[in-house]
């Protein structure tokens, strides 16, 4: 098969309706490293940088309740900073660059799930709203 290891997405592809902090960026554990007492933070296997998650909730309205909340892992030598509060909104939207989602097989349920991973993690775009057209425009394309 051609395609190994994670698979680069973009952001629009994995939260097309866009996505909010929910919880603390947290570094992640280690569980099989750590021993009682000894707690041992987990590395990507790849680029040895330490790895943190953020929960984040999704956007789009079509999302069962139960499947809102998703972690996504964020690779960065330092904790990665949440973007500032918007007045007026009860969660922080964010965005994330350089995606990539491995899928794997639940444990518990037996069902494909996704693990989702970032570069870094961000403030939304704005972006600015379509120009209308004007009605000499309109009738140019018309004819």
């Amino acid at each position: 098969m051609a395609i190994q290891g994670p698979i680069p997405v973009s952001f629009d592809q994995v939260f097309p309706h866009g996505c909010y902090i929910v919880g603390e960026v947290e570094q992640v554990k280690d569980f099989d490293a750590s021993s009682k007492g000894r707690t041992v933070y987990a590395k990507d296997k790849t680029t040895g940088e330490p790895v943190w998650q953020v929960a984040v909730m999704d956007a789009d309205p079509t999302v069962k309740a139960g499947q809102k909340t998703v972690s996504v892992k964020i690779l960065s030598a330092v904790q990665p900073v949440p973007p500032a509060p918007l007045p007026g909104l009860p969660f922080v939207p964010v965005e994330f660059d350089a995606m990539t989602v491995t899928p794997y097989v639940g444990q518990n349920t037996g069902r494909l799930a996704w693990s989702i991973r970032a570069r870094a993690m961000r403030a939304p775009r704005t972006t600015a709203a379509p120009a209308k057209q004007s009605a000499a425009t309109s009738k140019d394309i018309a004819a």
